[in-house]
């Protein structure tokens, strides 16, 4: 066999490897991400203390939405992404399935202080936020419908915790 074979036998094993590892990771939720707070404005010494929430909930409201009773998934998109597309027909009939849950869109290119706050690096991403507003869970890529409803009964086990806390 020749060098030229074997480098390009080399090249097809390598990218066979990058294409098996990219579609068992592709839409599964994994955990939760430091979310950074944008830049806090300076408040006068005698104006009462803002009322700081979740990053989440401002960001849904800020795109004229509110938070679902149970959880929200909260979808980061671009206009030309394929998978997107996918996510959102995978969100909309889990928050048909499942009552309480909301699906919020938010158009990565034009919120992009708060892609940034979120550390999104890829559309679609998507947030499952619990009841208040706080980041439970992530899926970068399309996820199944699946999937989305693990991540919910996760979220429902994340409000039960935080419940029993305080």
């Amino acid at each position: 066999m020749s060098t030229g074979a074997w480098i390009a036998l080399a090249a097809v094993v390598v990218a066979l490897g990058l294409g098996l590892w990219r579609a068992s990771t592709d839409g599964r939720f994994r955990g939760t991400h430091v979310v950074r707070r944008p830049a806090q404005p300076l408040v006068e010494e005698d104006a009462p203390a803002p009322v700081t929430r979740p990053l989440g909930a401002e960001l849904v409201a800020t795109v004229g939405h509110t938070l679902g009773e149970r959880a929200t998934l909260l979808q980061f998109s671009s206009a030309f992404c394929a998978p997107c597309r996918a996510t959102r027909r995978v969100l909309d009939e889990v928050t048909g399935l499942v009552e309480g849950v909301a699906h919020v869109e938010v158009d990565a290119e034009h919120h992009l202080e708060a892609t940034r706050a979120f550390g999104i690096l890829r559309t679609p991403t998507t947030v499952v936020l619990d009841a208040s507003g706080t980041e439970v869970t992530r899926a970068t890529g399309a996820p199944t419908r699946d999937q989305v409803l693990s991540a919910l009964a996760q979220a429902g086990s994340h409000d039960m915790d935080a419940g029993t806390a305080s």
